[in-house]
């Protein structure tokens, strides 16, 4: 079985989004500036490669609702290539898209996890998303933080660590490029 991650890039003040997340602004208003790193016309080769490792390691990704509903016009289809589960409270049937297929959990997190990794095989589970990505750290069902520290003080929006208590983490990686810093972490059980 492949290991639970949370990818995230973030803020050097620690916020994962702006301030007023929305349609508009679908990563808050200056947000999209934490993705400038994935989708510049020449990314640093380091950047490209975190990106593919990234890429090959997914089996099955978790998002939350607002991800979803925020995210989906702009992806068009699932966020990676792999069956995605979406934490709603809302029952709704299965979305296939061109990539994958959107399937919508309403039996909380460790039930989401539960079919993402049956869906990933021995591939990673990633999970997206700031609040859902807070309960699967209160529950303990993180692996592993991927942090992407981008060089930016956003001020304000939505921070991904606030709330927690005390998390042990292991630093199991550092790949710093021209324009962002991957850091990789395992939790300490």
């Amino acid at each position: 079985m492949g290991s639970v991650v949370l990818y995230k890039s973030m803020s050097l003040d620690g916020f994962v989004a702006g301030p007023d997340i929305g349609a508009e602004h679908p990563m808050g208003k200056g947000g999209m500036r934490l993705h400038e790193w994935m989708f510049t016309d020449h990314p640093d080769p380091r950047d490209k490669e975190v990106i593919a490792a990234t890429f090959a390691s997914v089996g099955a990704v978790v998002v939350g609702k607002r991800t979803f509903d925020v995210g989906l016009p702009h992806w068009q289809d699932t966020p990676y290539p792999a069956p995605t589960f979406v934490l709603t409270h809302q029952a709704r049937d299965e979305l296939p898209m061109k990539s994958a297929t959107f399937t919508f959990v309403t039996d909380g997190v460790e039930a989401a996890l539960k079919s993402a990794q049956d869906a990933a095989d021995d591939k990673d589970v990633i999970v997206m998303g700031a609040q859902t990505g807070r309960q699967f750290l209160r529950a303990g069902l993180l692996d592993e933080l991927q942090i992407n520290l981008v060089p930016v003080v956003l001020g304000a929006g939505t921070r991904l660590l606030d709330d927690l208590g005390h998390i042990e983490l292991e630093r199991t990686q550092v790949i710093a490029s021209n324009a962002v810093t991957h850091l990789r972490f395992r939790v300490v059980r």
